[in-house]
């Protein structure tokens, strides 16, 4: 595959989490889709490194995958602790921190 064809699917992949993080109101489908965000900048930077012949972006891509996975498990925890709260993860309904 081209340099061309790994943007154009990244594009597609951000473009997805994009809307899904506007549409969506349920915290686990955000969560997914920021992961979904990450997920096309790691392609973008690992498509580049290839295509560069150079191990920077890979090794980035690893410590952003590393950095993706610590903020889906805080996000998840805190998602939980909402959900034996209030019973429910609709960001809608949670205003724990409103006035």
């Amino acid at each position: 595959m081209s340099l061309y064809s790994y943007l154009l699917i990244s594009i597609i992949i951000f473009t997805i989490g994009v809307y899904g993080i506007i549409t969506q109101r349920s915290g686990i489908k955000i969560l997914m889709c920021i992961e979904l965000l990450l997920n096309s900048a790691n392609l973008n930077l690992v498509a580049f490194s290839s295509y560069y012949d150079n191990a920077a972006g890979q090794v980035f891509a690893i410590f952003s995958i590393a950095i993706a996975a610590a903020e889906a498990a805080i996000g998840f925890a805190i998602l939980v602790a909402l959900f034996r709260l209030r019973d429910t993860i609709n960001l809608d309904n949670i205003n724990i921190l409103r006035w």
